[in-house]
């Protein structure tokens, strides 16, 4: 890989470090803490909250008609999305240990927790649900096709991807016929690394 681009990425990971720096920070301001799985606010902070949740009705009153017509369509998705999760679930824990390939977490990536704010409604309590379920499911799904893709076909595109993966950087050049065979068995033994050492996510 050529320096710069390692210089990059070098510059990138800094700047991720700089940001949950400052998150830590955030929760401080915020006041509240994470203890394993559950989130804490300090001594009244609730109470407080509790003074900015708008009432189910006046909610609905001022609701745009378009956002309450477009809910069914919206909560439909959950059918595919429950599929998408049961199925990438399965094909994981079936294929994954052949492969060598570290199983993907979804508590790692799905995360459902805002509907403990006491600022929010029952409805936006339930659309907090849906929303972390459905980002969180599409986001595991990304991390074990991602996983897959590093052992099957770590080759990057020709053309510009947007948003790619954390892995992505890591595969052959487009056209690099000399070091692609070198590249796939290189990231095989990184993800057999990372499934022996349980770094991974």
């Amino acid at each position: 890989m050529d320096s710069d681009i390692r210089d990059i990425l070098s510059a990138i990971t800094r700047l991720e470090d700089e940001l949950h720096a400052l998150l830590d920070k955030q929760q401080e301001i915020l006041k509240y803490r994470i203890e394993g799985t559950r989130v804490r606010f300090e001594h009244g902070v609730t109470q407080v909250h509790e003074r900015f949740k708008t009432g189910l009705i006046t909610w609905l009153v001022h609701s745009q008609l378009r956002n309450i017509a477009t809910a069914p369509v919206i909560y439909s998705l959950v059918i595919p999305l429950l599929i998408l999760d049961l199925f990438v679930s399965a094909y994981q824990y079936l294929c994954f240990p052949l492969y060598r390939i570290p199983a993907v977490r979804r508590d790692t990536f799905i995360i459902i927790d805002r509907h403990h704010l006491r600022y929010v409604n029952s409805i936006e309590r339930i659309n907090c649900v849906y929303c972390g379920y459905a980002s969180g499911v599409l986001a595991y799904a990304r991390e074990i096709a991602a996983r897959t893709e590093q052992y099957w076909c770590p080759i990057k595109h020709a053309r510009k991807v947007i948003d790619q993966h954390r892995r992505y950087h890591e595969y052959a050049d487009f056209g690099d016929a000399e070091s692609y065979h070198a590249t796939v068995a290189r990231l095989r033994r990184q993800l057999a690394e990372e499934r022996a050492s349980g770094t991974t996510q």
